[in-house]
């Protein structure tokens, strides 16, 4: 298992996460597929925010189940609880500077045949 670190574009919000990256995650959910983010998912105890609580903006919709975080500042998307599976968080690989996420084969998430995935 390796240590990763992320951060939004602005450095406002930084995490940990404590996981093997070797795979990525593509849901068709509509907000999933209109962010076009690669994800990989963990559980939350392997997930750390170590900096940039306050500059973290929510956006939930529909079931209001899942939370999506955003930097106030920058804009990116950083990580999200997930509405499927409460005991894990989805981190937004892009933000890890030392992974490339096109290069990892990708899973993919039939969100949109979720109830409330539109």
């Amino acid at each position: 298992m390796t240590r990763y670190t992320g951060s939004c574009h602005c450095s406002a919000v930084e995490f940990e996460v404590d996981t093997d990256l070797t795979t990525g995650l593509l849901c068709d959910c509509s907000l999933c597929k209109r962010k076009n983010i690669i994800m990989h998912r963990v559980p939350k105890e392997r997930f750390r925010l170590t900096k940039g609580k306050d500059a973290l903006t929510l956006y939930q919709w529909n079931t209001r189940i899942a939370e999506h975080y955003f930097c106030k500042y920058c804009g990116i998307y950083t990580h999200h609880k997930l509405r499927t599976r409460p005991d894990s968080i989805a981190v937004n690989v892009g933000c890890i500077d030392t992974v490339n996420a096109r290069e990892l084969p990708i899973t993919f998430a039939e969100g949109s045949k979720l109830s409330g995935g539109r």
